[in-house]
């Protein structure tokens, strides 16, 4: 199953207002896919909802769907704000992942979706 369908969305309470929901989730874990090493993150998704919000404890499930996966940091965090703007279409997501030191480096990596514009129609003359 793709981690993508264990989220679940409801209806945003106030859709004619612009307000941020921001959510943190301190113990994201996934696997290096070089060295099978576990790597620890905290990450942050901040969204202004449109029609809908994400429900937190199917965001918890999908965020611990990638424990055993070995997948590089920039790589979780780009699918994260894929998955999360295809499921919520917000007005603006962002996602901020930052990854506990390994090897004596610490690495933070954001990825912003915003909602695609919609192609010009041509004129007809």
């Amino acid at each position: 199953m793709s981690e993508a369908k264990l989220l679940e969305t409801f209806p945003n309470p106030a859709p004619q207002r612009d307000f941020v929901i921001a959510h943190t989730h301190h113990e994201f874990t996934s696997v290096c896919p070089m060295t099978g090493h576990p790597d620890f993150a905290t990450i942050t998704l901040r969204y202004t909802p449109e029609k809908t919000c994400v429900e937190l404890k199917s965001l918890k499930l999908y965020f611990h769907a990638f424990r055993n996966q070995g997948i590089f940091f920039e790589a979780v965090t780009n699918k994260i704000c894929d998955d999360l703007g295809a499921a919520l279409l917000p007005r603006r997501l962002e996602i901020v992942s930052e990854w506990k030191a390994r090897g004596g480096f610490t690495s933070v990596v954001t990825a912003v979706w915003t909602p695609k514009a919609k192609p010009a129609r041509k004129r007809a003359r």
